[in-house]
């Protein structure tokens, strides 16, 4: 999830999917997710009629066109997208979520429907979640299936899940359950480093599974913990 642009604060299709630029050149390049993405129709012959993204990463002329004219005089927009894989485990999709107002915040959702996450590797997962964080500046980031929404403690905030990412700086001492504390640094406005967030990890061992107890117990612990310093916001916040 993540905040509208106050400087930029149109709602036209192709300015809104440029700033997920960056994130869909590394979903193209890698090939748990693949480089082909089409727009989702009703049914299988028309979902491979239009590329949505070009090499760069761009909104393609004729994507635009047809998401223009499908949501013209609408306030809420919405671009859904799939790799156009058919084979067991190997399908995902992408949902762009934005409006001209304030609230509901912006969302991107990348899911995956097969093994994608597992191909990738958790390195792979927190360079992704790393391009997510410095191009849209989000104010929460959530790796876990949506099966675990069941199992985490808070039903009003965002779980933690395998990854969860803040954009605050977060310390092992505040954070002793998590496996793996990630920096996410990006570049200031003077040309320096600086962090933006912290990455927190569950489970570093293996995927995280909401059906493994032991997985569920470590990400809930996180979540009781971010809770009681109040560093997990409540949805109606964001």
């Amino acid at each position: 999830m993540f905040k509208r642009d106050a400087a930029n604060p149109t709602i036209a299709f192709r300015p809104s999917v440029q700033k997920i630029a960056t994130i869909i050149r590394f979903l193209q390049k890698t090939e748990a997710f693949g480089k082909n993405w089409f727009l989702s129709q009703e049914t299988e012959a028309e979902s491979f009629l239009y590329p949505v993204f070009d090499a760069s990463g761009e909104l393609t002329t004729a994507a635009e066109a047809v998401l223009e004219a499908e949501f013209k005089g609408e306030k809420f927009r919405y671009l859904s997208a799939w790799n156009g894989e058919l084979g067991d485990g190997d399908g995902a999709s992408i949902a762009l979520g934005f409006s001209d107002s304030d609230w509901p915040s912006r969302s991107l959702e990348i899911s995956d429907h097969g093994q994608a996450a597992k191909r990738l590797g958790i390195d792979g997962v927190k360079e992704l979640l790393s391009i997510i964080a410095d191009s849209l500046r989000p104010v929460l980031i959530t790796v876990a299936r949506n099966q675990y929404f069941r199992k985490q403690v808070f039903k009003d905030r965002p779980g933690v899940g395998w990854m969860l990412y803040l954009p605050r700086v977060l310390t092992t001492q505040q954070v002793p359950e998590a496996r793996a504390l990630v920096p996410v640094m990006a570049t200031g406005e003077q040309g320096k480093d600086q962090q933006i967030g912290t990455i927190i990890v569950s489970v570093t061992d293996e995927p995280f599974s909401d059906e493994n107890p032991e997985h569920v117990k470590i990400a809930n612990a996180i979540e009781i913990r971010l809770v009681d310093q109040d560093l997990l916001p409540r949805y109606v916040d964001i």
